[in-house]
């Protein structure tokens, strides 16, 4: 299969461009920069030069493609607080996409994140795949590319848990706290550091993407989960261990300040299920889990 993939040469994509190929699929990768057509290169992948305002350039690559997994999002507007940007510039590229592939039947495979459930209002128990999102700003990229699904395009949805650990993780959640914890002193906790954050190996996330792309039905949401909900305290903890550190509790109107563009999130309880997507498509995550890949040292080299 000739697959296009944006975000290629990004954490996600530095593990599933090696194995798409693994799997004896052709990747034509979008970049943005020479330092990422040079990385997409020498990974063997085919390279097309833009970025995710070139919708002319996505549209044309999508309908050369016989599949597409759309990774990449705008990091300067996340960090800077500007969501809003985020998911319009998201919804324009899920639209370019979604009228490329109109009626071939083709695979369009796209993540969100398992927050979005949290962020939905659901509490008291672990998400679902078959939960389903309502209205609201996140809920948004999500509905719209598996509304593609009417029109003949085999799309799927991968909740990511907020934690996608690994050595490839340089710039995510994982490597903030720590620089976090580092500037601060210690490593935070909100309350008691009961709630819950799901995560997932790099690796068996890259898997789970190929196995959408490669056989899942149209309409179909996954959950890229494999700790249901890791204790944000032993998180912490793992983190302030690590760094020679202590852990200590603030409070929920501290967490703003103190966690900047993660303050939001730092007291959400959101464990997830991912049951459903390994009954349907025989997904094993077999990887280390996060206090085990926090303890194996390379976040803290």
């Amino acid at each position: 299969m000739r697959v296009f993939v944006t975000g290629g040469s990004g954490h996600m994509g530095s593990a599933l461009v090696p194995e798409l190929l693994g799997a004896g699929h052709q990747v034509v990768a979008l970049a943005r920069s020479d330092a990422s057509a040079g990385k997409l290169a020498d990974a063997g992948a085919e390279v097309r030069r833009g970025d995710l305002d070139d919708l002319d350039v996505i549209a044309k690559a999508a309908a050369d493609a016989d599949g597409v997994i759309h990774l990449a999002y705008r990091r300067d507007l996340m960090h800077a607080g500007d969501a809003a940007g985020v998911i319009a510039t998201n919804l324009k590229v899920i639209d370019a996409v979604g009228g490329a592939l109109e009626g071939s039947g083709k695979p369009f495979v796209t993540p969100l994140g398992t927050l979005a459930l949290w962020a939905g209002g659901l509490t008291g128990r672990p998400g679902t795949e078959d939960d389903i999102l309502g209205s609201g700003p996140l809920a948004e990229s999500e509905n719209a590319a598996v509304a593609l699904a009417e029109r003949g395009v085999r799309a799927s949805v991968i909740r990511l848990a907020p934690v996608v650990h690994s050595t490839l993780d340089t710039k995510g959640f994982t490597p903030a706290l720590i620089g976090i914890a580092r500037e601060k002193g210690f490593a935070a906790y909100v309350g008691d550091g009961a709630n819950r954050w799901p995560a997932v190996h790099t690796l068996d996330a890259a898997r789970l993407f190929r196995l959408a792309l490669e056989s899942t039905p149209a309409g179909s949401r996954l959950h890229a989960v494999a700790e249901e909900g890791v204790p944000f305290r032993e998180f912490a903890e793992a983190i302030g261990r690590n760094l020679g550190l202590p852990a200590a509790s603030i409070a929920a109107e501290d967490a703003a300040a103190h966690f900047g563009f993660l303050g939001l999130f730092a007291a959400a309880d959101n464990p997830a299920s991912s049951a459903l997507t390994r009954q349907r498509l025989g997904w094993a995550p077999a990887r280390p889990g996060l206090i085990a890949d926090l303890g194996d040292g390379h976040y803290f080299a």
